[in-house]
């Protein structure tokens, strides 16, 4: 009996070791195909050249102040960030349970899109990894625990394809050139220290309010309706980001720390804390 239970357990624990090695293979080939596919689209031409402070005077006061504060005149536009952060996010905003993630973040400008692969801890030495991203108009979002097993996803719904393109706009800021005109956004001023961003892809089109510190750098992000999932279907709720610590990454300033979450009764609830621990740019040629 104990040689049959023991002969059981074996056989269970190499089942389960090939199901999560074939698991862990097939989300594998997931992420790399859409990182591929969104590196190709690192080589599309932009049309206006490099970055040209000229160009500034048709923007809102503190849209130019912005980006003559962040940016260098006559440097080249970003093509592409690779960006690694770490931090801590909760699934919602009544989880008293924060989980430490590290993260992959790839930014493609010329496309439009953006791929953020994270890795997060959860209880008894398990980890979720949460694939988020916009390609091609398109927003997806997938969880997997141990890198192996879908728990969730959704793609190309209208709402999802919505709060998809507005997360690409609100992280533009470690992109900043991506939020220049030439990348297709559109700049209304609201006053001395806030305006309104608007991009469209395809048939979404969203806006975010910037808000402007006086030395130029963006403090936060807003929108009063991003669609957010509650009970199994999507909500649109209050949203904001905040950004923090600027410093300089390839001549450009970047925000180094930054939250984000749910505005609840006039009251910011974070769902997400996280701190650039490295960035690489490509230019485009």
């Amino acid at each position: 009996m104990v040689r049959r239970l023991w002969l059981a357990s074996l056989v269970f624990f190499i089942v389960g070791v090939l199901a999560t090695m074939y698991g862990q293979s097939r989300e594998n080939r997931i992420v790399d195909g859409l990182v591929d596919t969104l590196m190709q689209g690192a080589g599309q031409s932009v049309g206006g050249g490099n970055v040209d402070f000229n160009t500034f005077s048709t923007l809102p006061v503190p849209v130019a102040r912005y980006f003559k504060h962040v940016l260098m005149n006559g440097q080249p536009l970003i093509a592409q960030a690779k960006i690694r952060q770490s931090g801590e996010l909760r699934s919602d905003t009544v989880n008293e349970n924060w989980y430490p993630f590290t993260a992959s973040h790839l930014t493609v400008p010329p496309v439009t899109g953006f791929a953020w692969i994270a890795k997060a801890g959860t209880p008894f030495a398990s980890h979720l990894r949460v694939l988020d991203s916009y390609r091609d108009g398109a927003g997806a979002s997938r969880v997997s625990l141990y890198s192996a097993f879908n728990l969730g996803s959704d793609q190309d719904s209208p709402e999802l394809n919505a709060a998809t393109l507005q997360r690409y706009l609100a992280e533009a800021v470690w992109a900043p050139t991506a939020l220049l005109p030439q990348f297709g956004v559109a700049w209304t001023e609201i006053d001395d220290t806030a305006a309104l961003a608007t991009l469209s892809v395809k048939d979404t089109t969203v806006s975010l309010e910037f808000r402007f510190n006086q030395r130029g750098e963006v403090t936060s992000v807003y929108t009063p309706a991003r669609f957010r999932l509650v009970d199994g279907g999507y909500k649109a709720q209050p949203w904001e980001g905040r950004f923090s610590d600027y410093q300089l990454q390839s001549g450009m300033k970047v925000p180094h720390s930054a939250v984000a979450g749910w505005l609840e009764e006039g009251v910011l609830k974070e769902v997400w804390r996280g701190n650039l621990v490295k960035v690489q740019y490509k230019i485009v040629m």
